[in-house]
């Protein structure tokens, strides 16, 4: 605590120590990029792409992404796991249904709504749903977390429950894993929806005030 308060952050690093930490991993993996690309490990090869990284990110800085909880590496391993366990299953299920004789598969596209508060994270389900066979988000409202997903097959109801479970259980792990409420803190430069990320106005007002006192 004494070090935390004590401790400045260099203003291209972030406003808190989350964002200066995604920042230093991705100043790390450019580095890691650089070095792969040349092939040999040498400090001239580390140096440089530490140099390079920097220059990227205060030349060419990517908009804002806030960080607004911790992650749970216990949590994003069974994540994992269970993507993975997932991905064969599906793929296994839509490759039955395409040899198999019969009638085609219904497909349809099915609304959901999601809790999960932050826009990365958020991208992160998204991505997971992508990867499993038999599921693809068209569109995605941000504003009110609503997902528009294409199912492969909904031809019963229990296909239609089994997508729902599918979801929630994404939406759950991915809460668990990014977004546990007692350690979510919502930043004032989200600026998506109030309702769901509850920034007070006078914490809002502040934030802006800082940012145009930056900008002068």
């Amino acid at each position: 605590m004494w070090l935390h308060n004590r401790l400045r952050i260099p203003r291209w690093l972030g406003n808190d120590s989350r964002e200066a930490a995604v920042r230093l991993w991705s100043i790390a993996w450019l580095t890691f990029v650089w070095v792969l690309l040349w092939g040999t490990v040498s400090w001239a090869n580390i140096i440089a792409g530490i140099v390079l990284a920097v220059a990227i990110g205060v030349l060419l800085p990517l908009p804002r992404v806030p960080v607004e909880g911790r992650i749970h590496p216990l949590t994003v391993l069974a994540l994992v796991g269970r993507l993975i366990v997932d991905f064969f299953v599906s793929s296994a299920q839509v490759a039955w249904v395409a040899v198999r004789p019969g009638k085609p598969p219904l497909g349809a596209v099915m609304r959901v709504r999601v809790a999960i508060k932050s826009d990365m994270v958020l991208t992160l389900a998204v991505d997971y749903l992508n990867l499993v066979p038999g599921t693809m988000v068209l569109e995605i409202d941000h504003r009110r977390r609503m997902l528009y997903v294409h199912v492969f097959d909904v031809r019963s109801d229990k296909k239609v429950r089994q997508f729902y479970k599918q979801v929630s259980f994404v939406e759950r792990m991915f809460i668990k894993a990014f977004e546990r409420d007692s350690e979510w803190h919502p930043s004032p430069y989200h600026g998506i929806d109030d309702d769901y990320h509850h920034v007070r106005p006078a914490d809002r007002a502040s934030a802006q005030g800082l940012g145009d006192g930056s900008s002068r």
